[in-house]
């Protein structure tokens, strides 16, 4: 072993968000993949005493499994930066950007990235500025159909796909039941494709495309996590030319929002294989349905050997 062996590792999964039981399933694949690769695992859910115990163990790296703001957010990896100990995933700044998806796109669409028109409001401002009034002057300017969302949060949760007026105010109710802000997205009509990222110290790579067909036509939270809800292609059916577009957008993505070791790019294709950026992921799902890890194995890669090679370049400072 060299210096940047990871000896011992602890694997934050749990927590308090809406996505606690994905990132329990994600957790522990991480943590079994390390421990087939040799390496001491110690799978931990985050609490009160979770400080004082890193600070006094002072583990090798911390891998942050951690869905939702508690994880995404920036705010656990500032702390972990701040008490010294190496992580793995993008800094408490670039997940900040990343987390909220109205910056994301300003950022990413000024790098010339096409990116679907959009607006994002505040839960006040929707009331004080009339409920209604808004929504009309939303379908007067972005026509139907439409994207609703919480503007950070992952997983899918309160998405919604509006395919009529009617349906936009409970989409927007459902957006605000995860969030206090909305973003309410022009819809591109494509194929939805995911690109991994991973840089292991020689710089980032992006990973075959991942083809998304949910079988109900959205991919929900219970599309992603429920095992034949679905079909997913690896690598994605596209034309070549086509392909190394999305991939060259994907780490442009990545690297404008400065994000490091590993994240998950969404895009749709149109038909005249343009991508467009839709979001950039700190902390792609890794369960036994997730994106990350079917491109990973399309790539002929080994789990339990890259994220052994992330905790290196966590450890390396990378």
């Amino acid at each position: 072993m060299n210096d940047f062996t990871p000896k011992s590792v602890v694997v934050l999964a749990g927590g308090i968000s809406h996505e606690r039981d994905v990132s329990l399933r994600s957790g522990r694949r991480v943590a079994d993949s390390l421990r087939q690769h040799g390496i001491s695992v110690e799978l931990r859910d985050p609490d009160a005493s979770l400080l004082s115990y890193l600070t006094a163990t002072r583990p090798d790296v911390v891998w942050p499994a951690l869905h939702g703001a508690s994880g995404e957010d920036g705010a656990l990896r500032g702390l972990l930066d701040f008490i010294g100990i190496p992580f793995v995933g993008s800094t408490s700044g670039a997940s900040r950007l990343a987390w909220d998806k109205p910056t994301a796109k300003v950022l990413v669409g000024r790098a010339g990235v096409a990116t679907p028109r959009s607006i994002s409001l505040s839960r006040d401002a929707f009331r004080e500025l009339g409920a209604q009034s808004v929504l009309d002057s939303l379908v007067d300017e972005l026509p139907i159909p439409l994207v609703v969302k919480p503007a950070q949060g992952g997983s899918a949760q309160g998405v919604t796909l509006v395919n009529a007026r009617s349906a936009l105010p409970r989409a927007m109710v459902d957006a605000y039941t995860y969030c206090d802000t909305a973003l309410v997205e022009q819809k591109i009509v494509g194929t939805e494709v995911a690109v991994g990222i991973i840089d292991t110290g020689d710089g980032p790579v992006a990973l075959p495309g991942v083809e998304i067909q949910p079988l109900s036509g959205v991919f929900s939270f219970e599309a992603r996590y429920n095992a034949g809800e679905t079909r997913f292609f690896t690598p994605a059916r596209l034309d070549a030319a086509v392909a190394a577009r999305a991939a060259q957008v994907a780490l442009l993505a990545h690297s404008t929002l400065g994000l490091r070791h590993l994240s998950r790019v969404d895009l749709i294709i149109d038909a005249s294989g343009t991508p467009w950026f839709l979001e950039a992921n700190v902390l792609p799902g890794l369960t036994e349905t997730s994106i990350l890890p079917l491109a990973l194995e399309a790539a002929g890669h080994d789990l339990g050997w890259v994220y052994s090679a992330l905790a290196e370049a966590a450890i390396r400072g990378d």
